[in-house]
C-alpha cells in the first residue's frame, strides 16, 4: 500500500456508486474524521470561554485543554494533507457556523435584563400617563392641586380601646370620633342618601376619592341603583337606619327594626351586610349599641368635620385637619342651607385636605 505521501489523488465525485472502493477512499474518510474532531474542538474551546468558573472537578480533570480557533484550523489543515479544495471550504463553513452558534448562545442571557429594562421604560411611561391623566382630571373638575394619595392600608388595624377620640364599654361596638393612627389621612363619610348627582359620582370616580355612605333607607331606596354605581367604583356602603329616627327616643322592637332591617335591606340591595353603623344626629344608647352588635356591626363612627360646598365646620380651633379625623357631608341638592352641588362639596374637601398635607383614606381600612 502506498504512503500517504506518495498516494494518488483522489478522483471526482462523478464516479458511480457501484466503482470499486480505492484506497485513496480510506484516507478521505480519515480526513473527515479528523475535520469533524476540529470543529469540535472550536466548539469547546469556544463555550470553555464563556463559563464564568469552571467546577472544581472539570478543572482537574486530565482532559488536555482545546487549542483555539486558528489553532484548530491550522491543525485540520495539516492533517488533511492534500484534501480537496472542496472539502477544505465544507470544512471552513462548517466551522464558521459552529463559531456563529456559539457567539449566539451568550447572547441569550442578557435577553432577561434586557426584557426588564424594556417593561421598566413600560412601566415608567404607564405611570407618566397616569399622572398625567390625573392631572387632567384634576384640572378638569376644579382642583387646586392633585390630590395627595393615601398611604397603603395598614397591616394590623388600629387598635380602638377607650381613649382619644374613641369610646368603648365592654362588650360594645366602639365608638370612635377620631381614627387612632399617626397616618396624614382623613376620611370622608356621606350620609342619608337623598341627592343622586351623577356628576358627583363621575368626579368621585374619575378623581379615585375614596368615601364611605351611610344609608337611610327612606331616601336611599328611590335609587339604590346610584348606590350601587358608587360601590362598583370603590365606595363603601353602610348603614344609617330605615327611616332616620333619634335612637334614644326608640324601644327594643323599634331599635331592631330600624338598625338590623336596614342591615338586611342593604344586605340584599348591594351583597355586602354592612359592618359600621352612623346613628342619625350622632345620638345612641347602650342599648342602641347592643342591637347594632346583634346584627353584626362593628364600630360606630361619628365624625369630627362637617363638609359643605361652602365651607368647612371645624371641631377644633384650630380649624386644622388632624391623623384619623373623620368628616361628614350629606348627599344634598343646592338650598337655602346648602349653597352649591356636591360636586362643589367634594371639591372643597379634597382641596383642603391637600393644602394641609393630607391624604383622603378608606375608612374601612383603618376600622
Amino acid at each position: 500500500m502506498p504512503t500517504p505521501s506518495t498516494a494518488p489523488r483522489p478522483r471526482p465525485r462523478t464516479r458511480s456508486a457501484a466503482a470499486p472502493a480505492r484506497p485513496g477512499r480510506h484516507r478521505r474518510r480519515g480526513v473527515a474524521a479528523l475535520t469533524v474532531l476540529a470543529t469540535l474542538a472550536v466548539g469547546c474551546s469556544a463555550l470553555r470561554t464563556q463559563d464564568p468558573a469552571p467546577a472544581p472537578d472539570r478543572a482537574a480533570a486530565p482532559t488536555a485543554p482545546a487549542a483555539p480557533p486558528a489553532d484548530a484550523q491550522a491543525a485540520g489543515a495539516q492533517a488533511a494533507g492534500a484534501a480537496p479544495a472542496a472539502q477544505a471550504q465544507a470544512q471552513a463553513q462548517a466551522q464558521a457556523q459552529a463559531r456563529a452558534a456559539l457567539a449566539a448562545m451568550p447572547a441569550a442571557r442578557p435577553q432577561a435584563a434586557a426584557g426588564q429594562e424594556l417593561n421598566g421604560r413600560v412601566s415608567a411611561a404607564e405611570h407618566e400617563l397616569a399622572l398625567q391623566q390625573s392631572l387632567a382630571a384634576a384640572h378638569r373638575w376644579g382642583l387646586a392641586a392633585l390630590p395627595l394619595r393615601p398611604p397603603a392600608p395598614p397591616a394590623v388595624k388600629p387598635e380602638l380601646a377607650d381613649g382619644p377620640g374613641v369610646k368603648r364599654a365592654p362588650g360594645l361596638p366602639p365608638v370612635v370620633y377620631r381614627v387612632p393612627t399617626t397616618d396624614k389621612v382623613v376620611f370622608l363619610t356621606v350620609d342619608d342618601g337623598a341627592e343622586k348627582d351623577p356628576q358627583f359620582a363621575a368626579m368621585a370616580a374619575e378623581l379615585g376619592v375614596p368615601m364611605t355612605a351611610f344609608l337611610s333607607d327612606y331616601l336611599a331606596r328611590s335609587d339604590y341603583g346610584y348606590f350601587r354605581t358608587l360601590q362598583a367604583h370603590g365606595v363603601t356602603i353602610d348603614n344609617h337606619t330605615l327611616t332616620h329616627p333619634d335612637l334614644r327616643r326608640l324601644g327594643p322592637d323599634a331599635l331592631q327594626r330600624e338598625i338590623c332591617g336596614q342591615q338586611d335591606r342593604l344586605q340584599q340591595e348591594t351583597g355586602t351586610r354592612p359592618r359600621l353603623f352612623r346613628p342619625p344626629y350622632g345620638e345612641y344608647t347602650e342599648a342602641a349599641l347592643r342591637t347594632a352588635a346583634s346584627c353584626g356591626v362593628t364600630a360606630f363612627p361619628l365624625w369630627n368635620e362637617e363638609a359643605f360646598p361652602d365651607h368647612l365646620e371645624w371641631r377644633y380651633a384650630d380649624q386644622k385637619f388632624h391623623p384619623g379625623d373623620i368628616v361628614l357631608t350629606h348627599f344634598r341638592a343646592p338650598a337655602a342651607d346648602w349653597k352649591g352641588t356636591m360636586p362643589d362639596m367634594l371639591r372643597r374637601v379634597v382641596d383642603a385636605a391637600t393644602a394641609q398635607g393630607f391624604a383622603i383614606a378608606r375608612l374601612e381600612d383603618y376600622l
